[in-house]
């Protein structure tokens, strides 16, 4: 599988932002989704993350009320948007597949098999 993340840019706090993830496989419905992101001097942490069918997500608390994750499993696609963008919120932004199918919650990237290149959101004051 790989993955092609996009959408990131320069944006004032307060503003929004929607990133992209674009698949190359057959299909990603196999595959739960997340997004990490990595601040500069920072370790990679945990965002966000969307079950199979797109039924289930879970948030990271510092993004909990302002990020969406979404997928379209017919286009391979999996979202995420941003809104009310905190000068926090700078880093580069990896989307990742991984093939667990017992449970969806997964939030170590440990346990995610495929990563994205990594889209720069930077978020001015």
């Amino acid at each position: 599988v790989q993955l092609q993340a996009s959408g990131g840019g320069l944006v004032q706090a307060g503003g929004s932002l929607r990133l992209s993830c674009a698949a190359s496989t057959r299909t990603i419905s196999h595959y739960l989704m997340g997004w990490f992101r990595q601040a500069p001097g920072k370790e990679r942490e945990f965002v966000a993350v969307i079950s199979w069918a797109g039924t289930s997500t879970s948030y990271a608390d510092s993004v909990k009320g302002r990020f969406t994750i979404s997928r379209d499993n017919a286009k391979n696609m999996v979202y995420l948007q941003l809104n009310t963008l905190k000068p926090e919120d700078t880093a580069v932004y990896y989307c990742a597949a991984a093939r667990v199918a017992a449970r969806w919650r997964v939030v170590s990237s440990d346990e995610y098999h495929y990563w994205g290149q990594g889209t720069l959101v930077t978020v001015s004051s």
